[in-house]
């Protein structure tokens, strides 16, 4: 018989490569996540054993028709991205579930949470190990992986390290960059949590997830940086603080900040590991450090050959090595009570006499700046004079992605040192429509974030005033 499996918090980095990997494998899956327009945009979201719900932990809404006929859960949920107040989120969301856990037919519930260090009273360490307890009180067998850094093209934790190597020729990290931990790859870690699946579950159970090394992050940062073909100095400093260092992380990657501290105060702490008892359980082939990071060098294109990118050839042709995984972001949100489909026939007009709706004279200097470089940003083109197809070339953009009334998605053509795209998102709100408009910038080292600070005050005034112009044209109009 086919097995039910819910996965709790597919969205994020493991839930996002988990889901397809159990539907693969034949199981049936239903994939939740706060906002599931994040899930339909995956390729794999269109499997027809793959079913998406909305599921948002923090509303305690009754979960009992998402827990029928679930055989196993997988709970991946995190909440560092709600702020300072994560940990207290993060303990609520647990209960919420647990309690819900005890009136279903559930059987096991597989949690990844954190290794933990021989004492700490760090935020980050506490909640993953206070999650563990409570998941524990429902009257379901909990399965509990520990793991540490995971290794893999899109987790944060080696994105932000392989940004500061590739931005930075000079690190000045904090002393305790010294301390180990025992990284694991992302395909070993998914093959421990689909083998899971095989085994019979008994009782609860904690194991520690580990790689084959026990390594520091400096070592860690010099591995990454020899297989980039980057040299690197890094200097600790005993009077960084994990504060600072965390505020640094966040300028120079697109990594939220709770996320970038706890990176931080996990390098204030030796995270060994004890994987042998997992390892004798299922056994496999462990790839090393370098193994690891070699691949997932090889795999970051991926973000690129995507939905968000409209799989455009051009997109993956423009992205190079080195350039950031996670994007910057700038832009402005309105409300309006204008219609979509006015907001959307006004955007169409984007590249004809209207220009780019406000400021324009920025654009042209911009543009004049690319012409100076040697790209073709002064070649006005349109396929036709009020309406966008997919593929059409706007001056020196390209649509990317394009959904009637609701998205609009430019590829940016001019020179830059990184890869950028600008949307255009309509949200029916029903009272209201909201009008975002938004670049999004994956820099190119250090060049790149320059370009990226430099011109954010430009966009952020750009953006604010298109929203308006677009929406003033559209009330002229009726």
């Amino acid at each position: 018989m086919t097995k039910n499996i819910l996965v709790v918090g597919a969205s994020g980095y493991v839930g996002s490569q988990l889901v397809p990997a159990l539907a693969q494998t034949g199981y049936n899956v239903t994939a939740t996540a706060r906002d599931p327009a994040v899930l339909a945009k995956r390729s794999w979201s269109r499997l027809d054993n793959i079913k998406i719900v909305t599921l948002d932990l923090t509303l305690n809404t009754d979960l009992s028709l998402i827990l029928q006929d679930i055989d196993i859960v997988f709970y991946l949920v995190h909440s560092m991205g709600y702020g300072p107040n994560f940990v207290d989120i993060e303990l609520d969301n647990a209960k919420n579930f647990s309690a819900q856990l005890k009136a279903s037919d559930v059987k096991q519930l597989i949690y990844l949470g954190s290794l933990q260090p021989a004492s700490s009273d760090s935020k980050h360490f506490v909640s993953r190990k206070k999650t563990g307890d409570i998941l524990r009180e429902s009257n379901v067998i909990v399965t509990e992986l520990r793991a540490g850094i995971i290794v893999g093209a899109g987790s944060a934790v080696f994105e932000v390290m392989r940004d500061v190597v590739y931005h930075l020729p000079v690190m000045i990290m904090p002393k305790c960059i010294n301390s180990h931990n025992s990284p694991i790859a992302l395909q070993n870690l998914l093959y421990y949590l689909l083998a899971l699946l095989k085994l019979p579950a008994v009782t609860h159970k904690i194991f520690d997830v580990a790689g084959p090394e026990l390594i520091t992050y400096q070592k860690q940062l010099q591995i990454i940086a020899n297989l980039m073909g980057k040299k690197v100095h890094i200097i600790p400093l005993s009077m960084l603080t994990t504060k600072v260092a965390a505020l640094g992380f966040k300028v120079i990657t697109s990594v939220p900040t709770n996320i970038a501290k706890a990176l931080v105060e996990g390098m204030c702490y030796d995270l060994t590991a004890d994987g042998s008892e997992l390892q004798s359980l299922i056994p496999q082939a462990l790839l090393s450090y370098e193994q690891a990071v070699a691949e997932s060098l090889a795999n970051e294109q991926d973000i690129i050959n995507s939905d968000l990118w409209g799989f455009d050839p051009d997109a993956l042709s423009y992205w190079q090595p080195g350039y950031a995984y996670y994007p910057k972001q700038a832009g402005h949100c309105f409300k309006t009570d204008v219609s979509a489909e006015c907001l959307w026939q006004q955007i169409q007009l984007i590249g004809t006499q209207e220009g780019y709706f406000y400021a324009n004279y920025l654009w042209r200097i911009r543009e004049g700046i690319d012409h100076l470089a040697g790209g073709n940003s002064l070649t006005r083109y349109r396929s036709h004079p009020d309406k966008i197809a997919l593929g059409d070339r706007i001056d020196s953009w390209k649509v990317i992605g394009i959904k009637e009334n609701k998205f609009l998605s430019l590829l940016m053509g001019m020179k830059a040192p990184g890869l950028g795209r600008l949307e255009f998102n309509i949200v029916d709100k029903g009272a209201y429509r909201e009008l975002d408009i938004r670049a999004w910038w994956h820099p190119a080292g250090f060049l790149g974030l320059l370009y990226w600070f430099a011109l954010m005050p430009a966009h952020l005034f750009i953006f604010k005033g298109m929203t308006k112009a677009i929406v003033k044209k559209c009330k002229t109009k009726m």
